[in-house]
């Protein structure tokens, strides 16, 4: 064998046997269909003429003149021989050139005139089938459900007979509209056999689970239902509810356009004729809005509301009814909370129930990856038919952001030296008993203008506040000092917060001119006074931030430890009492405070924030009532979320009742210290921001996807903070299906350019090696997870975006292809139906008694003219016992037992 040339022995046949060796680097092969080389001697010689790299080559003759031919030629192309692109098993650089767009088209057509179905998923549009995939395997008898080849089973196992199953025949399937097919029965394949197959003891112990786990489900339904946080339970989501300042009219008629999957149903323009006050957007804020237009504001209502002993505000059809504690709503009790939360937590740290969890989500992750295997080059195909339409010009909600940091860090400095140079002898600070001029308090820090720099800020937290929240609190002093933090960055200071305003509007006025960017800041009220409410009113309304790129959530800080060291209250009651009576005496009497009404219309709900990672030490076996806590402890964090919520509760039905807005409870959540905190997320929370301890609880990060609650993530803030980069979860909760959306938290900490948004998506995008359809579906979740009115959604999402799937998808305008949204709803529906038949299998199998979540049942709209009050059931049967008028020792009932 070593005396055989090169040549002679790379042409050997060998149709007996089969190489499992390797191919060298830099080998190259020839396919032609299956048959050998050796069946085609031109293609031998042309191959052989061709490359002169190629092993039939002679070493031993230079041929220099086809050298020179070769080196002129690839000189001619503008590359070297190296560089050149060479044919292999994988790759043919000749196809690849040809793969133009139009081909991409033409390929398109041709899946269209074939069968609608693929392996993991068929569109549900008879505009736009499903990708056929030909794939070697058994054929499937669609009459009988059965293979002519075995096939390995899993449970759950797939329908043959669904439109999940390999093509392997070229018969068109018939095509159904999508109205259609939302109403055709989902089945798991193989009937109810295939699914309980394995050891009886096994599938019991499985249907506990499923029933577990939808108990939870169930449990968190019914404080959704009862505090209004559902989807269509807030009035200004109805079509006549009134924005003003009005949005601005849609540059684009869609109308008229002729792409595909457009609607030409737009939705009406629902906003009240005012005085028209057009402007430039990004210019003039504020200056569209006129305060006289909002007024009178309406009139006063009759009901009346009182704070009981429990900390919870309760609204009384009339006095003799709160005499009698007669409330027209019944709020859940801190103790049924607690046992519902302990029921919850025992659920998910249960041990099968964790393994069926893991394995479900570990499922939900390979499909994905399966899908985009086979699906990934169809989705390219489809984003290239949308025109105009691309990742930068896609909606996209920053739906975390805290507005004392939503400028990045040369922003700031820019604006600091603008005013030490334009504004030098202006009084902005009163402290030991003189008033201080900026250009004093900057010769007080020995600075001049020329000294600041982005270093001498020092504002960035990259390096020292990794597990360090007590020094990344510290970086929002510029130059360490608090006197610059409160004459820039706080609203309630000597000069009213006209610093913070002015470097807002200019933010706003950034955002608005990317037109396609929103966001949600969040803006802090401590709950240390009662006019904290109308200060924060008073400096949006007199400043005109009002924006169509901007809304409001209000973040309630955890510092009564704080407030009770220095000796400002006496007990838990007293934040209650300054957070939440001003809200029900507006809603009472919105002439009490009319700028605080004007607010609170662009205000979508509350949030709780605060280190999590610090210790919560169980001092008492029961929880006192809020007026009875007054240790030096914090209370844990699911003490506040239950006071948080109650009254949200309690509010919002009020609300409802009068027109106005409601609210929603949008925590910080899951960032870092006991996993308790989901628990109680999971159970009366809209949506979290952060979420990364649900990698370590499978339980709730199922609970999470089946119910599509929203998370805020904020990668490059916990990179900071708490978790690095590359171990992030949210890649892995994207694929799985949960309801993830990107956010900045801190811009003014963390970012360095610009558009912190934008660069959260960037920096997301090279890391995870997003895909634009992943960006652009990220970017539609941020703007389902806002609290933005259902019309504007319906301008930027389409007129059915609450629709699932396909149906409530306009491509033209999310970029998303129809495949990947009706991939992530089948895979959701069959996710539940697996629970759904587990619990079937219980009933019918061990026929236990019907498992039915004792907390309150979905409650009507409050009817303020009904004679007896709405009553919340808890675990146990208690009638009409009232908690309120009984003392301390009917309250200490009331409390938790202890978790």
């Amino acid at each position: 064998m070593c005396g055989t040339s090169r040549g002679s022995h790379s042409h050997v046949a060998m149709p007996d046997t089969i190489s499992t060796s390797y191919p060298k680097l830099g080998s190259q092969f020839l396919l032609h269909d299956g048959d050998s080389e050796d069946d085609d001697p031109s293609l031998r010689h042309q191959d052989s003429a061709g490359d002169s790299d190629f092993e039939d080559t002679d070493p031993a003759d230079p041929t220099p003149n086809k050298i020179s031919e070769d080196m002129e030629l690839n000189s001619q192309d503008g590359m070297l021989a190296r560089d050149r692109p060479q044919r292999s098993a994988f790759y043919d650089p000749v196809v690849e050139r040809q793969m133009s767009q139009e081909d991409a088209k033409l390929i398109f057509q041709n899946h269209k005139s074939r069968s609608l179905n693929s392996p993991l998923i068929s569109s549900t549009s008879a505009n736009v089938p499903g990708l056929q995939l030909e794939l070697p395997g058994p054929s499937i008898d669609s009459a009988e459900g059965s293979t002519n080849s075995p096939v390995v089973s899993v449970a759950p196992s797939i329908n043959q007979n669904a439109p999940l199953s390999p093509v392997v025949e070229d018969e068109a399937a018939p095509q159904l509209a999508p109205s259609a097919y939302y109403h055709q029965p989902v089945d798991f394949g193989g009937g109810d056999t295939s699914l309980f197959d394995t050891e009886p003891h096994i599938t019991a112990e499985l249907s506990a689970i499923a029933a577990k786990v939808q108990k939870a489900l169930d449990m968190r339904k019914a404080y959704m239902d009862i505090s209004l946080q559902g989807p269509n339970d807030n009035p200004k989501d109805a079509p006549e509810w009134d924005i003003y300042p009005p949005p601005p009219e849609p540059f684009w008629d869609h109308a008229h356009s002729s792409a595909v999957n457009l609607s030409s149903a737009e939705p009406m323009s629902t906003t009240t004729q005012r005085r028209s006050r057009r402007r430039k957007q990004g210019q003039d804020i504020g200056e569209d809005f006129v305060r006289e237009d909002l007024l009178p504001v309406p009139n006063s209502s009759d009901l009346e509301f009182r704070l009981d002993v429990n900390g919870i505000f309760q609204v009384y059809k009339s006095i003799a009814d709160a005499d009698e504690n007669k409330p027209i709503i019944k709020v859940p009790t801190m103790r049924d909370f607690y046992m519902n939360l302990d029921e919850v937590v025992s659920i998910s740290s249960d041990g099968p129930s964790k393994s069926f969890a893991f394995r479900r989500l570990q499922y939900l992750e390979g499909k994905f990856n399966l899908y985009m295997l086979t699906n990934e080059y169809r989705e390219v195909a489809d984003s290239k038919k949308v025109p105009h339409r691309d990742f930068y010009n896609v909606r996209k909600v920053d739906t975390h952001v805290h507005h004392s940091a939503c400028m990045n860090q040369k922003h700031l400095l820019r604006f600091i030296k603008s005013k030490m140079r334009k504004s030098p002898d202006e009084i902005v600070l009163y402290r030991d008993g003189r008033h201080l001029t900026l250009a004093e308090v900057f010769q007080s820090i020995n600075l001049t203008a020329y000294d600041l720099s982005i270093d001498t800020l020092d504002m960035h937290a990259h390096t020292d506040s990794f597990h360090r929240f007590d020094k990344f609190n510290l970086k929002y002093n510029p130059i360490g000092e608090s006197r610059l933090r409160t004459i820039f960055l706080k609203t309630d200071n000597f000069i009213k917060g006209r610093y913070l305003a002015e470097i807002t509007k200019e933010v706003i006025a950034d955002l608005e001119s990317s037109k396609y960017q929103m966001v949600e800041w969040r803006i802090s009220i401590y709950g240390k006074a009662m006019d904290e409410w109308d200060k924060l009113a008073d400096w949006v309304v007199e400043n005109k931030l009002f924006s169509h790129n901007v809304r409001w959530l209000v973040q309630v800080p955890r510092l009564f430890d704080v407030y009770k060291a220095s000796g400002l209250m006496e007990n838990y009651e007293s934040v209650l009492d300054n957070l939440f009576r001003p809200l029900f005496e507006v809603t009472k009497d919105p002439s009490s405070h009319p700028n605080l009404h004007i607010f609170l219309q662009r205000v979508i709900g509350f949030d709780s924030v605060d280190d999590e990672s610090k210790p919560e030490r169980r001092v008492y076996k029961k929880f006192p009532v809020p007026r009875e806590w007054n240790s030096n402890q914090n209370p844990p964090y699911s003490y506040w979320i239950y006071h948080l919520y109650a009254n949200m509760t309690s509010l919002n039905n009020w609300r409802k009742s009068r027109g106005f807005n409601t609210f929603v409870l949008r925590p910080h959540c899951g960032e870092a210290g006991d996993s308790e905190h989901l628990a109680a997320a999971a159970l009366c929370c809209h949506s979290i921001s952060h979420g990364l301890l649900l990698r370590k609880v499978p339980i709730l990060q199922y609970m999470f996807y089946l119910d599509q609650i929203g998370i805020a993530m904020s990668p490059l803030s916990n990179n900071a903070l708490f978790l690095a980069y590359e171990r992030n979860p949210f890649h892995q909760y994207f694929r799985r299906g949960l309801n993830v959306s990107l956010s900045t938290d801190d811009p003014l900490q963390f970012a360095f350019t610009k558009e912190p948004l934008i660069e959260e998506y960037a920096v997301a995008a090279q890391i995870y090696k997003l895909t634009p359809v992943d960006m652009c579906e990220l970017a539609k979740n941020s703007v389902k997870q806002s609290g933005y009115e259902a019309s504007i959604k319906q301008q930027w999402l389409g007129p059915d975006f609450s629709k699932p799937g396909s149906e409530g998808n306009i491509m033209a305008k999310t970029n998303v292809p129809n495949q990947r949204e009706e991939f992530r709803y089948q895979t959701l529906i069959q996710e539940k139906r697996v629970l759904q038949q587990y619990i079937a299998f219980t009933n019918k199998e061990a026929k236990p008694a019907v498992i039915v979540p004792q907390i309150p049942a979905p409650i009507p709209p409050v009817d303020p003219t009904a004679a007896e009050p709405t009553i919340f059931p808890g675990l146990e049967s208690r009638g009409a016992r009232s908690t309120s008028v009984k003392g301390t020792d009917d309250a200490a009932q009331s409390t938790a037992p202890g978790s």
